[in-house]
């Protein structure tokens, strides 16, 4: 019995595929100044840096679904602290869910909006 139930459970099983995934060009990324309350949307490119207030953020690289451009972009960032070596944040952040993976910091909040097509 036990056979049987396995050999089914192979036939039913239908294989998981994964979405293609299409590595952008870069990202725009949206950051929230706390203490001031003002709203600043960083344009990069893959491999370029930014200074927003007294983080340096560095996209490494941002991917989406392919055939959904404005769909689930999610962006692997570094951003450290002026002066430090240690990151503050270092993984990926998803634009849909920008809570799942979020940067810890008292005055400053960074997120995706959506990676750049052109």
């Amino acid at each position: 019995m036990r056979r049987l139930l396995i050999v089914l459970a192979m036939f039913i099983a239908t294989p998981v595929s994964a979405a293609d995934i299409v590595t952008a060009s870069g990202a725009i990324l949206r950051g929230l100044d706390k203490v001031d309350g003002n709203l600043t949307d960083i344009e990069l490119g893959n491999g370029q840096s930014y200074e927003f207030g007294r983080l340096k953020i560095t996209l490494n690289e941002c991917r989406y679904p392919s055939g959904n451009p404005s769909g689930n972009a999610y962006a692997n960032l570094t951003i450290r602290e002026n002066g430090t070596d240690q990151p503050v944040f270092s993984g990926w952040m998803i634009a849909t869910a920008p809570a799942l993976n979020a940067l810890d910091y008292a005055r400053y909040d960074v997120w995706v909006l959506r990676c750049k097509t052109k």
